[in-house]
């Protein structure tokens, strides 16, 4: 059953090799890298678009990771409202930008707002979370549009986004990122996937948070659902994307304001020669 906690022998393992990426103290980090496009001869460009869970944990040892990675920018697409009610402010690392990119602002936080996320959440639905990922496309335009533009302008400078969990939030920019290249949806919702290792080390933290709100309180089981990545829920997400968006580039058109132009560039700045890498 995928609510129960994985072998830890095995999340160790899986941690430990690609896409996976060791940075201390911050918990499901994966690189974008090297997945094949539809561009015959191309994949993505390793070491260079990282997703995660949130870094407020980061220890000196990860931020010098950081520096090994040449992590110039990190994008953190949480809210103030989430930060503050957590008390996970944004780490402070020498030489690395960290832009404050919010999906939902603090309106979007109102007491009834939250119950009626949380309630989608715990259904644990393919449906809800159509429902949730429909709000993130809705509101995500212009967080998404500075990650979008720094793969335009920046295209030898790596930069990291994260959420909270890394799950939600980064997981539909980083289908957006890898839909764009021709990744297909099979690889799209295998990365989405591996949140489920992922998260792992970061479950009983998780849950702590949970717990101090009413509908999780005494549900163990709906807590649990709001993190699930199953590989289906992705697949309906690019099928949702699709014939509720028009697709990949259509959303970026509208929601992101990007031109044709904007578009190849990102396309062309996040693949290189599979002979390359």
């Amino acid at each position: 059953m995928d609510l129960e906690p994985l072998d830890p022998v095995y999340v160790n393992e899986r941690l430990s090799k690609p896409p996976f990426v060791s940075i201390p103290g911050v918990v499901n980090v994966r690189d974008l890298g090297s997945y094949q496009t539809d561009k015959p001869g191309f994949i993505t460009k390793p070491g260079y678009a990282f997703r995660s869970g949130e870094i407020s944990s980061i220890t000196d040892e990860g931020k010098a990771r950081f520096r090994e990675l040449g992590i110039t920018t990190v994008y953190d697409l949480r809210s103030d409202t989430e930060i503050a009610k957590w008390t996970s402010p944004c780490p402070q690392i020498e030489g690395v930008d960290i832009v404050r990119t919010p999906v939902f602002q603090v309106e979007d936080y109102s007491p009834e707002m939250m119950a009626k996320r949380y309630e989608l959440y715990a259904s644990g639905k393919t449906e809800a979370f159509m429902e949730l990922y429909s709000q993130i496309l809705e509101h995500g335009g212009r967080a998404f549009g500075a990650i979008l533009r720094h793969v335009r302008d920046r295209p030898n400078d790596p930069f990291i986004f994260h959420c909270t969990a890394g799950k939600d939030r980064t997981g539909v920019i980083a289908a957006i990122l890898l839909k764009l290249v021709g990744v297909s949806d099979e690889d799209i919702a295998e990365d989405y996937a591996l949140t489920r290792v992922g998260r792992e080390p970061f479950r009983q933290k998780i849950m702590a948070r949970l717990a101090k709100e009413p509908i999780f309180a005494s549900n163990n089981e709906a807590a649990l659902n709001m993190f699930t990545s199953r590989p289906e829920t992705m697949l309906a997400f690019l099928k949702h994307l699709e014939d509720h968006y028009g697709g990949v580039e259509a959303y970026l058109k509208e929601y992101v304001k990007l031109t044709d132009e904007d578009i190849e560039t990102i396309r062309q700045n996040l693949i290189i020669p599979s002979s390359s890498s």
